[in-house]
């Protein structure tokens, strides 16, 4: 599984929205990442990639992340 970072600006305003990425390489999913800012780049919020990296338990907050930093 995959994750990609994106990162949306708006004039002046900038921020980051992340999305899980099917794809079975990471070479997959970066190519369906730049797609996808292609895609979404019609309007006035403009979409760049930031990164993609592969994940186990994207956007997850559990048990198993608390641990991890001391909790």
């Amino acid at each position: 599984m995959f994750m990609a970072e994106f990162k949306l600006r708006y004039g002046d305003m900038k921020w980051y929205v992340r999305r899980i990425v099917e794809a079975s390489s990471i070479e997959e999913a970066e190519e369906k990442a730049k797609r996808y800012t292609e895609l979404m780049n019609r309007g006035d919020v403009r979409w760049e990639l930031s990164y993609v990296i592969e994940v186990e338990r994207p956007l997850i907050i559990g048990d198993e992340e608390l641990k991890k930093l001391g909790a």
